[in-house]
């Protein structure tokens, strides 16, 4: 049988003294964070018996911050992807211990996320959220951050200066879209673009960079006006069927924002009489589906599982700062799916 590893073992592995591993498991006096993760790594590598006390003695070692992380539509898949990716990587943090309040707002209007933020406040020591852009809405957060209370924006900015940001580069995401159009239809005709709103900052940088982009080529394709359906699916299905309906020559599509399943939907009532290129945002279950079947051509999707680590940490970056600052704006690109490749 082998032997069972003694205090003495653990700390040889830790290279640390008998003493200061007494100290990490009974908490007699303060041990370096550092110090402490690797005590706790060595018991996990040597198979101390106690090693889930020692996790339990980090952990309780580390500052405690309330996280408040305010995300859209609590029966939306990506959604609902994204806030148990934040939450697990909140909780692997390092240098805090983060407490992680994930709030689901199946109301987009900036009153409403107002009165959210404003209760969240009374009890978070950061927030983080997805919003539209509207004055009142950045005048609440302007205080919020003066207040000393870090404030990030996710997937989409806000005009006003004070609040860090984290997610794609829109730009490119939209001037992908328009590139992969360009290559994927080869007839001309006419190309639909629908989006959330226009007071989503990252839909409408994306849409702008969508045009721009076949401004500066030679092309036989013609842009219709955009459409909006506020990323409600039975909008955008009624969005995409006016386009089916009123615009025989349709070639293409770029959804800038959310309702996809309701542009999916519309278009395989009339796909076997009529091929359009589709290219979309976000990969789920419905669009696995979609582009497995050929309804969709092409997913520019967040990379949330970085995304959700990136912006643990910079809740501890501005934590860690005697002087907190606003962080400057973190973009990622854009994960590229196409059927082959899922």
């Amino acid at each position: 049988m082998a032997r069972r590893p003694t205090i003495q073992d653990l700390a040889d592995a830790a290279g640390v003294s008998t003493a200061t591993v007494d100290r990490v498991l009974n908490r007699r006096s303060k041990v370096r964070e550092s110090t402490s993760q690797r005590v706790l790594i060595a018991a996990e590598d040597i198979g101390y018996h106690a090693s889930g006390l020692l996790k339990k003695r980090v952990r309780e070692s580390k500052p405690c911050k309330r996280l408040s992380i305010l995300l859209q539509r609590s029966n939306d898949e990506f959604y609902t992807t994204m806030g148990k990716a934040i939450r697990q990587a909140c909780a692997q943090e390092t240098q805090f211990q983060f407490e992680t309040n994930i709030v689901f707002m199946d109301e987009v209007t900036a009153e409403y996320i107002t009165n959210i933020i404003i209760e969240e406040s009374k009890h978070a020591d950061g927030i983080a959220l997805v919003a539209l852009d509207d004055h009142i809405l950045n005048h609440q957060i302007e205080t919020l951050v003066e207040q000393g209370i870090p404030v990030f924006t996710i997937l989409s900015p806000l005009s006003t200066t004070t609040t860090g940001h984290i997610g794609v580069d829109n730009r490119k995401a939209g001037r992908t879209a328009a590139w992969a159009i360009s290559r994927l239809t080869t007839t001309p005709g006419e190309i639909g673009i629908l989006l959330g709103s226009h007071r989503y900052l990252n839909q409408d940088i994306a849409e702008i960079s969508f045009i721009s982009y076949f401004r500066e080529i030679q092309h036989s394709f013609q842009l219709l006006p955009p459409l909006t359906n506020l990323d409600d699916e039975t909008l955008a299905y009624q969005a995409t069927k006016a386009l089916l309906d009123n615009h025989q020559n349709l070639i293409a599509i770029y959804s800038a924002g959310g309702g996809v399943n309701g542009i999916i939907n519309a278009l395989k009532e009339v796909q076997k009489n009529q091929k359009i290129t589709l290219i979309c945002n976000e990969l789920t279950c419905d669009t696995r589906l979609a582009l497995c079947d050929g309804t969709i051509d092409m997913i520019l999707a967040t990379p949330v599982q970085k995304l959700a680590h990136k912006l643990s940490d910079l809740f501890a970056e501005f934590f860690s700062h005697k002087s907190p600052k606003i962080l400057a704006p973190v973009q990622l690109s854009v994960e590229l799916h196409i059927a082959e490749n899922i």
